[in-house]
């Protein structure tokens, strides 16, 4: 069984990626709330089928992704950086955080009850994301050497490897930080309560689109 390496941790240099990705994905959901305000389906009127079974696998991956960042941050929630955590979400892939983001960015898409969404959500991930990982894991190896590089071989990158899964009988967790990262964690369960709160709005009048889209 792999066990977490801790180590006394040097002063720490993040890529320019790592330092404005906060910034920059703040920036990208106020342009994705101004859309998701003046858009509508237009599967609405033509496919209430489809509209159904878009939300509905929507919900699934918003919980799904609500539930594994919750997972992540009981492992790395005042940790990061401290010490290479191997173990439980991270024995099966390296980024299990980013792999439930996506998973969740999908969700949110589909809720939308539109495709155009959840490919640009998709698109925008593909693009960005790979950056951010790459920046990431040159730090981690420039913290954690050797020990790193073999966490690398044997656990893959993004994709989950369940046949690598382990987990301790016991792990500490520093409530006051785990508690901070759980609010971070539900944001995709409130980005679903505000496109029911616009679907409400429009429905009592307060609210136009300005266009649909399929």
């Amino acid at each position: 069984m792999k066990k977490s390496i801790a180590k006394e941790v040097p002063q720490k240099m993040h890529s320019k990626i790592e330092k404005y990705r906060i910034i920059l994905s703040r920036m990208a959901a106020v342009v994705v709330l101004f859309f998701l305000f003046t858009t509508q389906s237009l599967w609405e009127t033509k496919n209430e089928v489809l509209t159904f079974f878009l939300f509905f696998i929507g919900m699934i991956l918003v919980g799904i992704a609500s539930l594994g960042r919750m997972w992540c941050s009981l492992y790395i929630a005042g940790y990061k950086d401290d010490k290479l955590v191997t173990e439980g979400p991270y024995s099966i892939c390296r980024n299990p955080l980013y792999f439930f983001s996506m998973i969740g960015l999908l969700g949110i898409g589909c809720a939308t009850e539109t495709l155009t969404f959840p490919i640009l959500f998709i698109l925008l991930f593909a693009v960005y994301y790979p950056f951010v990982i790459k920046s990431e894991e040159k730090r981690l190896k420039q913290l954690f050497g050797v020990s790193f590089e073999n966490y690398t071989e044997s656990v893959p990158a993004f994709f989950p490897r369940f046949s690598t899964f382990s987990e301790p009988k016991n792990y500490l967790v520093k409530p006051s930080v785990y508690r901070k990262h759980i609010f971070s964690a539900l944001w995709f369960v409130w980005l679903v309560g505000v496109l029911e709160l616009i679907e409400g709005l429009r429905e009592i009048g307060l609210l136009s689109a300005f266009w649909s889209i399929y």
